[in-house]
C-alpha cells in the first residue's frame, strides 16, 4: 500500500502557477488526492497529497519546478457530518500530540501532519 506523502511546491503567486504544477503531475500519471495552497507576498506554498512522490519529483524537474519539502502524513477516512474534525482533533490533543498540518482530501478524508507521526497514528487509531 502506498505511503501518503504531503509534498510542498513553492511557486510564484501568479496566474497559471497552479495549472503548470498540476499539469506536470497529471502528465506523469499521478493522481492528486488533495491540495491546498497558501500564499503571501508574491509566493505560495502548494501542498499536494500523492500516493507516490518519485514520479512527481521527476515531472516537476522537467518543468523547472521542484518539491521543496515532503513528508509522510496520516490520512483518515471520515463521515461527512458536523463534529468529526473536532472529535479527531480532540483525540490528538488528548494524546498530547501537536498538529502542524491539517487539510481535507477527496472522498471524505482528512490529512494530518505532526512531528510525532507515531503518536499521531496512535491517537487516530491507526
Amino acid at each position: 500500500m502506498p505511503v501518503p506523502m504531503d509534498l510542498v511546491v513553492e511557486v510564484d503567486n501568479e496566474p497559471g502557477a497552479l495549472a503548470q504544477v498540476t499539469r506536470a503531475i497529471s502528465d506523469a500519471g499521478v493522481n492528486i488526492s488533495a491540495a491546498t495552497c497558501v500564499g503571501t507576498n508574491g509566493r505560495a506554498e502548494l501542498h499536494i497529497l500523492v500516493p507516490h512522490a518519485a514520479p512527481v519529483h521527476h515531472a516537476l524537474a522537467i518543468t523547472s519546478q521542484a518539491v521543496a519539502r515532503e513528508r509522510e502524513v496520516v490520512v483518515v477516512q471520515v463521515d461527512d457530518q458536523p463534529g468529526i474534525l473536532a472529535d479527531l482533533a480532540r483525540n490528538v490533543a488528548d494524546a498530547g500530540v501537536n498538529l502542524d498540518l491539517v487539510y481535507v482530501a477527496t472522498r471524505n478524508r482528512v490529512v494530518f501532519g505532526s512531528p510525532d507521526l507515531t503518536g499521531l497514528r496512535a491517537a487516530l487509531g491507526q
